[in-house]
């Protein structure tokens, strides 16, 4: 099958399958006399299985390594389970960082609200700069932490 009917069925674009396979996740395929890519059938199931375990955490080098394994006839399930587990630890870290996370923004606006309440309406009650004065950081790796900190710099 070309790759616009590949893309097509797996729901992604030609340039992705193109990436994959300059990435060596996806087995370069035969040419036809035009000088299409001619994808063998089961090209299809490979896309779909790298897509699933893109949308498990599984990053593209990672994949690189499992997959080149398999194709080397090797048997990856050991690494492939170590691999999920250290994802499962750090989706449970960044669990625990967010529930941390919600906690303080629960008492700033709690704070906050009771700023307002004293300040009186159409006076600054001076919200921003109440932040740093009361609430910890979050350890970890979280989006908002990483920006936070770097501004902090």
């Amino acid at each position: 099958m070309r790759s616009g009917e590949l893309a097509r069925l797996t729901a992604i674009s030609t340039d992705t399958l193109r990436h994959y396979e300059r990435l060596g996740l996806l087995p370069k395929p035969p040419r036809t006399a035009g000088g299409y890519r001619d994808y063998p059938p089961q090209a299809r199931d490979r896309v779909c299985l790298i897509r699933r375990a893109l949308s498990v955490g599984f990053s593209l080098a990672e994949l690189k390594a499992i997959l080149g394994m398999r194709d080397r006839g090797e048997f990856p399930c050991h690494e492939a389970r170590k691999i999920a587990s250290s994802k499962l630890v750090e989706v449970k870290r960044q669990i625990k960082d967010l529930a941390a996370m919600r906690g303080q923004l629960e008492a700033m606006l709690k704070d906050w609200d009771t700023r307002l309440a004293r300040a009186g309406k159409g006076r600054p009650a001076r919200l921003l700069e109440s932040v740093a004065e009361g609430l910890p950081q979050v350890e970890g790796k979280t989006r908002f932490n990483q920006k936070h900190r770097k501004r902090k710099s």
